[in-house]
């Protein structure tokens, strides 16, 4: 009886097979070294009674519905003219290469491939499944590596979201049957981007266990939570059912992402932030400081004028922007949204000279200059369309979304035109970074269209491997690890809303870092949902994440720029470390608190952001406990913002007249005592942590 085990940081996952399909025999807390994995594997063998089978199939890697198994299988195929396979695998071989432990069980000329790898130090182990074939086959669903969940839990975290309101989080209480959630709009998706919690009761963001999975991967994706009658548990993901459509040799699904915690979300949340830094993005120059942007679009829309953008850039520079980004309306006939997508040429109606006046002029304030693209897509109105209308993915009498249709990029025409169109405007314009839009639903579930993007954004990296590529779409519709070996930041939301913003970065926290997680200061009323808030508040919340600007930084006032110069000031001083930093989201006492720390990795620093979204229930603030510190060191606590502390704050709480010398013990356990504050008030307290001898 084989078994084999793979360590991950915090985490150990043991697999044995009685001779089919391994199965997963333990997933939870590290091992001890030298546990004996055969006791393991008999420990695991569960009773039988009335009512069952005489054996019980097997939860493995791949549940087979060749073996009666009782719920959900991980694989469902049939030959290429439909009829249905029921193949029944039995295991192979193991074999253990730089890449990982790779375990393969084969049924004829079938032969399924299950990778097991370690994810450098991240914590994370990574699974992927292969299936090949000495024929076409047709694949309507195969499961990455199939995980048990724990029974302990009573609920598990999805999520879900929309356009301006993304990454809501949903608890769903287990019970027998399946919790199945599929995106099939072509993209990872507002609506459930391929993210999962298991939490063990009572756990919360600081304490308690937890199991953690994230499906690394672009289009449209599956996932099945399920409850067996005999009280087993699996989680499957994969791409969306069917999104294979045509009949292959091989088929491989997105690596599965798997971390567990014995600190709460946030040892989920820290394995996710360091997994998409340390081994998903990769960026040009990571020497290179994350710079401060400003994009134009809430300015100007599709209202391109020399002397505006430049009267523009020479603002945004004064303030401390370092890279000015050019939004839509540059090119083809582009005056409103309904045409010249998929026309990549300079408008000479607006730009008679080309960009080349408008860049020199951002590189004379010393800025960077960034462009807007939207390549996936086409609108009917466009020379594209006219010259091919065959390009167009799906019905030609298909429902438009936003005026405009999807390019086919399975096509290799496609690519190649889309690649030639954009390289050239690489190549004339010296341009460091592209916003690359996606603002449109897939009509069809097609895994090709997402290879296919994944394809052309491989070769123009390769072609212009210093050009940074933030992706978009309609914010954040496309989040995922598979996008972010590509890309390298994320337009998190359209909403800039500060309010809305707080919400939305704090759940995406435990997904996302800082560095990639692109936040904006917008305009002092927001179009999105008609807020007027203060600039302390709004550039706070930008100040949370990768910061930037997007408003006519024209109508500032007077004060509000001089906030707005000083707290990017601040953020430049402190990106360093803060853009690398474990962001650690806090329980607050009080739901009217939404609170995080950014604590370094060395642990020497922190920065705890309390953002006040609403007036609480009591009269004074509750204390807010901290995570993530030594308990026996001290930390010095400064309030970096008393300038934003009001008039009705009357009392005398430390933090508001100089620095406190803190155990972590007391701070973890006690916690802060904040000020009196008004809604739409940020906190800002920096932390350090003291020599022994101070």
């Amino acid at each position: 009886m084989p078994t084999w085990r793979v360590d991950a940081g915090a985490q150990s996952l043991v697999m044995v097979s009685h001779g089919g399909i391994p199965a997963v025999a333990y997933w939870g807390a590290r091992l001890p070294e030298g546990e004996d994995l055969a006791q393991i594997a008999a420990a695991c063998v569960a009773d039988l009674t009335g009512g069952m089978l005489d054996a019980s199939p097997e939860l493995s890697l791949c549940p087979q519905s060749s073996e009666a198994f009782p719920g959900q299988p991980g694989l469902v195929m049939a030959e290429a003219d439909g009829t249905p396979l029921h193949p029944r695998f039995r295991f192979a071989s193991a074999e253990v290469t730089g890449q990982g432990l790779f375990l393969t069980s084969t049924a004829g000329a079938l032969k399924l491939i299950h990778r097991i790898s370690v994810e450098g130090d991240t914590g994370m182990i990574g699974l992927r499944s292969t299936l090949t074939s000495d024929r076409p086959i047709r694949v309507h669903w195969l499961a990455a590596p199939v995980l048990p969940a724990p029974q302990q839990a009573s609920e598990m975290i999805d999520v879900a979201g929309r356009w301006i309101g993304e990454f809501q989080l949903v608890r769903t209480p287990w019970a027998a049957g399946i919790r199945m959630r599929e995106a099939r709009t072509g993209r990872s998706g507002h609506e459930h981007p391929p993210y999962l919690i298991l939490p063990i009761d009572a756990a919360s963001n600081t304490n308690g266990e937890a199991f953690g999975l994230q499906y690394g991967w672009s289009g449209g994706h599956r996932m099945i939570a399920e409850e067996l009658p005999d009280g087993r548990r699996q989680v499957q993901f994969g791409h969306a059912t069917g999104a294979e459509t045509r009949p292959a040799r091989s088929f491989e699904t997105a690596v599965l992402y798997a971390a567990y915690s014995a600190t709460g979300l946030n040892g989920i949340a820290r394995a996710n932030q360091r997994l998409i830094l340390d081994r998903i993005v990769q960026f040009p120059d990571p020497t290179r400081p994350r710079p401060v942007h400003y994009n134009c679009w809430e300015a100007v829309y599709f209202d391109h004028k020399l002397a505006d953008l430049a009267a523009i850039a020479d603002r945004a520079a004064a303030i401390g922007a370092e890279r000015f980004v050019l939004d839509d309306g540059w090119f083809g006939h582009r005056d409103n949204d309904t045409s010249s997508l998929g026309d990549w040429v300079v408008d000479r109606k607006k730009w008679p000279d080309g960009l080349h006046p408008l860049i020199a002029h951002v590189h004379k304030v010393g800025m960077t200059f960034g462009l807007w693209f939207e390549p996936e897509m086409v609108n009917p109105d466009s020379d594209l369309y006219r010259a091919h209308p065959e390009w167009a993915l799906g019905a030609a009498d298909q429902t438009l979304g936003r005026h405009q249709m999807v390019l086919d990029l399975s096509l290799a025409a496609v690519r190649e035109y889309l690649f030639q169109q954009i390289d050239a405007i690489l190549g004339e314009y010296p341009i460091d970074y592209i916003k690359w839009d996606h603002n449109r639903l897939l009509p069809v579930v097609d895994a090709a269209q997402t290879t296919g993007v994944y394809e052309l954004l491989d070769r123009l990296r390769a072609a212009h491997p210093m050009v940074e590529i933030e992706t978009c779409a309609s914010g954040g519709g496309r989040i995922d690890a598979g996008i972010l070996a590509r890309t390298h930041r994320v337009w998190l939301s359209d909403s800039n809303d500060a309010l809305e913003r707080l919400r939305i970065q704090h759940d995406t926290a435990l997904f996302l870092p800082a560095s990639v997680t692109g936040s904006h200061v917008g305009p002092r009323h927001c179009h999105t949902s008609g807020r007027d808030l203060p600039m302390a508040f709004r550039a706070y919340v930008a100040a949370q994440r990768h910061m930037g600007f997007e408003m006519d930084l024209r109508a500032l006032t007077a004060q509000e720029e001089k906030t707005l110069t000083a707290i990017t000031a601040w953020w430049k001083a402190g990106r360093a470390w803060r853009m690398f930093a474990d962001i650690l989201r806090l329980d607050s006492a009080d739901p009217s608190l939404t609170a995080e720390m950014q604590l370094a990795r060395d642990g020497t620093r922190f920065t705890v952001f309390a953002g006040i979204a609403a007036t609480s229930a009591q009269i004074l603030p509750r204390p807010l406990r901290l995570a993530g510190l030594d308990p026996d060191a001290r930390y010095r606590l400064t309030l970096h913002n008393r300038e934003d502390i009001p008039t009705r704050s009357r009392g005398l709480p430390a933090l508001k007249s100089g620095a406190l010398m803190l155990s972590g013990q007391y701070l973890m356990h006690h916690g802060l005592t904040l000020p009196w504050g008004y809604p739409a008030t940020m906190w800002v307290i920096d932390g350090e942590r003291l020599h022994p001898n101070r």
